[in-house]
């Protein structure tokens, strides 16, 4: 199953509007370069285990 990370629900004051979705490990690769280049945060341990937290599965569309 996909799963998606969605910045808005990242606790901050960016109002960052972007959703990653795809493989698990694809989204957090993803949001961890976004994290740095777009937010100011170091890659570390700590950051990816917080994002891993984050990721949701995919609701696929209905009808």
């Amino acid at each position: 199953m996909r799963k998606v990370l969605d910045c808005r629900d990242y606790p901050g004051e960016t109002h960052c509007t972007l959703t990653i979705a795809g493989d698990e490990e694809d989204v957090l690769r993803a949001a961890t370069e976004h994290a740095v280049s777009a937010h100011g945060h170091v890659d570390s341990l700590e950051l990816r285990a917080t994002l891993r937290k984050m990721l949701r599965d995919e609701v696929p569309p209905t009808g």
